[in-house]
């Protein structure tokens, strides 16, 4: 196999990896190779994920490189419910029958910029157009601190949702104003109460460090503001200034800024450390669960478990041969366009792929060697050859002796495991984009910003 290692790793934070590949190295697909029973034929239906989009907010974060668009005028969520409406037609009868679903999702977007009685009607959607039991599986809701509104965190308790995850970002005031996401720290608290009031078995609360001014003492004000309220999760996010973000027009981009590179390296160590120390385990980079915490649905998605439904347009779904979404695009206009476009899209025009990636037997080794040894617990190497027929240091020798010369691997890991040291887990936003194909790199590199 090729090797992706061939620069030395100047920077801890290259690029934050959720999915493998991201949607920039997607492009468009013939129609006729990739209408969706085509897709789904074949594949296992027994456990599906299922993820709806929301492309809107009330405000725009500084940060935010998501595909959302800011306020919606009258009658676009409905024309969108009802665009989400026709593509669940189409989806579920490329399916078949004896499709069932294991866990759900709704993101954006803000999912809770949705009025109750259309949040109403989106758990509807899940329920009655694709056959998701929303109370027997567990479903995670990501909301706004503005948005979490009684009435709205009524609706989506009564509907079954076990994990609420709310952005908060940061509760000293100043801060947020400068990653231009203006809240109060009171406004963020009352939002707290009221979901903590619906009885959602597990919180997860979003917080971000290496904002400009924050220092280690502000740092701790917002894990201990955070730690008060016992969330069940806690997701601790480094922040990035992307191209065509608020951050980016404005304050121009840092990621070659090593003085900044430290300083989120020190805020990060500060939070991990804290949260250890207050009976929290380290789940991934980003991702700590309180010990005695149940399982709300909330883990990292691992996209080498193929078999994701996603319905929106700014949704990915997989399959163990495709990867497949709608355009993707940051600039406000680009995505007003795209979000019309969908709008308006009938049954039929949601019977086939877009834009995607098609899987080979490389890429889908380095989908389940990145995604699993991302996560704290490693990497089974004999799940890895029962897979793959290969063991992951002849398919990657190079990457790996890299890691391991940087002190990445963990060293005293149980004979069979593939983990990664401390440092290593530090530093995934750098690990991770070093398994890269060649060829996503070529797509990568090739995409204009839009």
């Amino acid at each position: 196999m090729t090797s992706a290692a061939a620069t030395p790793i100047l920077s801890p934070y290259q690029q934050y990896v959720y999915a493998y590949p991201h949607k920039t190295a997607y492009r468009p697909l013939p129609r006729a190779e990739a209408g969706l029973r085509d897709v789904w034929a074949g594949e296992p239906k027994d456990a599906l994920s299922l993820y709806f989009h929301i492309p809107f907010c009330e405000v725009r974060c500084g940060f935010c490189n998501l595909f959302t668009r800011i306020g919606a005028p009258d009658g676009l969520t409905t024309a969108y419910l009802d665009a989400l409406e026709r593509q669940a037609t189409a989806v579920r009868e490329a399916l078949g029958d004896g499709a069932r679903f294991a866990n759900a999702a709704f993101g954006g977007g803000t999912p809770t910029f949705l009025t109750a009685a259309e949040l109403a009607r989106l758990c509807d959607l899940a329920e009655h157009g694709l056959g998701a039991d929303l109370r027997a599986v567990p479903v995670s809701v990501e909301a706004s601190p503005a948005t979490a509104t009684a009435d709205r965190l009524g609706v989506l308790a009564e509907r079954g949702t076990t994990r609420l995850s709310l952005g908060v970002q940061s509760f000293v005031d100043s801060e947020a104003r400068t990653a231009v996401r203006p809240q109060r720290r009171g406004d963020v608290e009352a939002a707290l109460t009221r979901i903590r009031d619906a009885g959602f078995p597990v919180l997860n609360i979003d917080l971000i460090y290496g904002i400009p001014g924050q220092t280690a003492d502000t740092w701790r004000t917002s894990l201990d503001a955070a730690l008060a309220w016992r969330p069940e999760e806690l997701y601790l996010y480094p922040l990035y200034v992307r191209p065509l973000t608020g951050l980016d027009r404005h304050r121009g981009r840092a990621a070659a800024d090593s003085e900044w590179d430290g300083q989120r390296l020190r805020r990060y160590r500060e939070g991990r450390d804290h949260l250890l120390a207050h009976g929290y385990e380290q789940v991934s980079m980003r991702m700590f669960r309180r010990a005695d915490a149940p399982d709300g649905g909330g883990e990292d998605y691992s996209c080498q478990s193929d078999g994701m439904i996603g319905l929106g347009c700014g949704a990915r779904s997989y399959t163990a041969g495709l990867h497949y979404s709608f355009d993707y695009a940051v600039d406000m206009r680009r995505i007003r366009g795209i979000v019309d476009d969908y709008t308006a899209r009938t049954t039929e025009e949601f019977r086939h792929a877009d834009f995607g990636w098609r899987m080979t037997a490389d890429e889908s080794r380095r989908r389940h060697l990145l995604q699993s040894l991302l996560q704290a617990e490693g990497m089974s190497v004999a799940d890895y050859h029962g897979r793959f027929g290969s063991a992951p240091e002849a398919d990657f020798g190079r990457e790996l002796a890299g890691f391991a010369a940087h002190g990445w691997l963990d060293d005293s890991a149980a004979p069979g495991l593939l983990r990664l040291s401390p440092e290593g887990l530090a530093h995934s936003d750098a690990l991770g984009p070093e398994l890269f194909s060649p060829a996503v790199r070529e797509r990568m590199a090739a995409y204009e910003a839009k």
